[in-house]
């Protein structure tokens, strides 16, 4: 059966964002179990094939949109996947940690905490190619 090209495209632009390595990576460790893959496959096709494709918006802007949003809901485990993903594309650790800074006044501190946190362990482990 050929594959449909809103998944197609979305596998190619989600490695092109996590990078293949960290892809490869998530692909072993989270989406290795039947009910994950499941969850990984309608992600791909509906979110990084639908969403991230969109004109509109460059991704190094998406990037920083979901990096905003995680902060504010408070979604530790994406955050770290979206801090990788916004590094790839071109924001720099300051300048991360300044637009996640910036939310402190409106959405508090222990948020803020908790995502600068996140960022610096994220952080870290770029640093040393993990």
């Amino acid at each position: 059966m050929p594959e449909n090209p809103r998944a197609a495209a979305g596998r190619a632009m989600r490695r092109k964002l996590m990078g293949e390595a960290f892809a490869d990576r998530m692909d072993a460790t989270v989406y290795d179990d039947p009910i994950m893959k499941k969850f990984g496959e309608v992600s791909v096709e509906n979110i990084f094939g639908a969403l991230w494709t969109r004109p509109g918006l460059d991704l190094k802007t998406r990037t920083l949109v979901v990096v905003v949003s995680d902060t504010v809901m408070g979604r530790e485990a994406e955050l770290a996947i979206h801090l990788r993903m916004a590094r790839n594309q071109g924001w720099s650790e300051d300048q991360l940690a300044e637009a996640i800074l910036h939310l402190q006044g409106y959405i508090g501190a222990p948020l803020v905490r908790e995502a600068l946190l996140c960022a610096k362990r994220v952080f870290a482990e770029l640093r040393k190619g993990a």
